[in-house]
């Protein structure tokens, strides 16, 4: 192939509740870009995906996605301060680990769509 490839923005279900996805998101530190159609364009840093107003549990029990911060740890602490579980019905949230892979920590969002945030490796 002579094109690259440049960036891969994926589609995220947003579960049930799309309002309560985009306000959790917000927690993370996504700013919405856009909004239309029920899709939203969330950004965080060089990170962004499509929120999409769909409910497809079987799909959201099975997605996993990944993005990397500069700061694991203040991440981590800045999160856990905002007891997002509480806040949001059906959020879980696991603290840092060392994997085999890399460092990171896991969120489950409203919809149940498994975020993985890892330590970046450009800090």
């Amino acid at each position: 192939m002579n094109a690259q490839a440049t960036t891969l923005y994926p589609f995220v279900p947003s579960g049930p509740k799309f309002q309560t996805a985009l306000a959790f998101f917000a927690e993370l530190g996504f700013e919405k870009q856009w909004e239309h159609d029920g899709l939203a364009g969330l950004r965080f840093g060089k990170a962004y995906f499509t929120l999409q107003n769909i409910d497809v549990p079987e799909w959201q029990r099975n997605q996993m996605i990944t993005f990397e911060v500069t700061d694991l740890d203040a991440y981590w602490a800045e999160l856990n301060a905002k007891d997002l579980p509480r806040t949001f019905a059906g959020v879980k949230l696991r603290p840092p680990e060392q994997f085999a892979w890399g460092r990171e920590l896991h969120i489950i969002d409203p919809g149940g769509v498994c975020w993985h945030v890892r330590q970046s490796s450009q800090s």
